[in-house]
C-alpha cells in the first residue's frame, strides 16, 4: 500500500520509477491482511509521525477515493468503556486526539446504546470520521496512476542484494528474470522484510537497521447478520487496538485482531484462538451466540520491539540520508497501522526526501 503510494508520487513528479514486487501480485502481505479501516488519528502521541500522517492522510484519502471511484464509506466508530474503571481511558484518548485536531464526542452509556442497541457500554467515544475502504481497489488505483505516469511494475522481482556506489545505488534483483538496476533513489518499503532488504545492500551500516519483531493478529468472521452498523472498538491494549468489530463494505461483521508475538511469518489461523475471542467480545456484546465465529484470516505487523518494550507501539521510522548518510536511500521501518490511512501523506513526505541527482 505505502510502496505503491510512494511510486505514484514519484511518477507524478516526473521520475522514472520501477516498482519491485517480490511476490506474483501486489498487496499479498500486510496491505491485504488488515481491518480495511480509515482511521481518524485517535491513538497516537502528539508530534508523532503516526499522528501527523494519519490526520493528513485521512483527508487526502477520502478525497482520493471520491475522485478515483474507490469504494469506501464513512461508518463512524464507537470506542467503548465497559466498566467504570475504563471511563478515564476514554477521557485520556479524547484529550490525546484533540491535541492533533481529531474531534471525538463523549457519549454516556444510554447515548451509545441509542446508536447501537446491542451494545454493552457505560460510556463511549464516537468518531465520525472513521470509515471503511476496499484496500485492494485502493492499491489498484495507486498503481493505475503510477503506470499512467510511466511507472513500471515488476512482479516476482525480489531484491537479493545491492551496493552503495559513488554514482548511485545498485540493486540486484532475482526471480525468473534477474536484472541489475542503477538507481538515483531507492525507497525500501518492503514492510515485514524492510530490515532484510536494507541489510542486503553493501554499504548500509547495521547500526542504522533496527531489530524487528512481528505481532500477529488473527480475525474471526461472524456467520449471521451484523448486530452493529458502526465499528466497535474496546479500549486499546499493548501492541494493538483490542479485539474489535469491523464491517466490510457489504455489511458483514468480523472480529479481531488479537495480538500474538511471533518470530516467523506464518499466516495460518489457529481455530483455538477463537476461544478467547468470545470472552473479549462479550464484554461489549454480551449476546454473542456460542459457535458463531469462524476462522477468518491473519495479518502480521512489523514492530521494533516486543511486549513490554517501547518498541511494542513504535512510531513510523523513516530513515533517509540525514539519518544514515547515504544519498538516495530511504528506508521505511515499522510501517504498520495506520499505514493504509497515512499512505498518501507518507508518500508526500518520502517524495520530499528523494534524491534529485543524475546518473552518469
Amino acid at each position: 500500500m505505502v510502496g505503491l503510494a510512494i511510486a505514484r508520487a514519484l511518477a507524478l513528479a516526473g521520475r522514472e520509477v520501477v516498482i519491485l514486487e517480490a511476490e506474483n501480485a501486489i498487496g499479498t502481505g500486510t496491505s491485504s491482511r488488515n481491518s480495511e479501516v480509515i482511521h481518524a488519528g485517535i491513538y497516537y502521541p502528539q508530534g508523532s509521525l503516526k499522528a501527523q500522517f494519519c490526520v493528513a492522510g485521512k483527508n487526502l484519502l477520502y478525497d482520493f477515493c471520491a475522485s478515483h471511484g474507490v469504494p469506501h464509506r464513512r461508518t463512524g466508530k464507537l470506542i467503548v468503556a465497559t466498566t467504570e474503571a475504563e471511563v478515564a481511558n476514554l477521557h485520556a484518548l479524547k484529550t490525546k486526539a484533540a491535541a492533533h485536531g481529531v474531534d471525538l464526542e463523549f457519549l454516556e452509556g444510554h447515548q451509545a446504546k441509542a446508536l447501537e442497541p446491542n451494545l454493552n457500554a457505560v460510556a463511549a467515544l464516537f468518531s465520525p470520521t472513521t470509515g471503511l475502504i476496499d484496500s485492494h481497489a485502493l492499491m489498484l488505483a495507486y498503481l493505475g496512476d503510477a503506470e499512467a505516469n510511466g511507472a513500471a511494475l515488476a512482479l516476482n522481482a525480489p531484491v537479493i542484494g545491492g551496493a552503495v556506489r559513488d554514482d548511485g545505488i545498485v540493486l540486484n534483483v532475482g526471480g525468473p528474470e534477474p536484472m541489475t538496476l542503477l538507481c538515483t533513489t531507492v525507497v525500501n518499503s518492503a514492510g515485514l522484510y524492510a530490515q532484510k532488504v536494507a541489510g542486503s545492500i553493501k554499504g548500509v551500516s547495521a547500526a542504522h537497521i533496527p531489530p524487528t519483531r512481528y505481532a500477529k493478529g488473527t480475525y474471526f468472521t461472524f456467520a449471521g447478520k451484523s448486530p452493529f452498523t458502526h465499528l466497535v472498538y474496546p479500549c486499546p491494549e499493548e501492541g494493538g487496538l483490542g479485539v474489535h468489530l469491523t464491517l466490510d463494505l457489504a455489511g458483514s461483521a468480523r472480529f479481531g485482531p488479537d495480538v500474538e508475538w511471533v518470530d516467523d511469518i506464518d499466516y495460518r489461523v489457529d481455530p483455538r484462538r477463537g476461544d478467547k475471542f468470545y470472552a473479549a467480545i462479550r464484554t461489549y456484546w454480551p449476546a454473542l451466540p456460542d459457535n458463531a465465529l469462524s476462522p477468518g484470516y491473519s495479518g502480521i505487523r512489523p514492530k521494533l520491539g516486543g511486549p513490554g518494550t517501547p518498541g511494542a507501539n513504535p512510531d513510523f521510522t523513516i530513515s533517509g540520508p540525514v539519518e544514515h548518510g547515504i544519498e538516495g536511500l530511504i528506508n521505511l521501518f515499522a510501517i504498520e497501522s495506520p499505514g493504509l490511512t497515512s499512505s498518501l501523506a507518507l508518500a508526500e513526505h518520502v517524495l520530499s526526501k528523494a534524491s534529485t541527482r543524475k546518473i552518469g
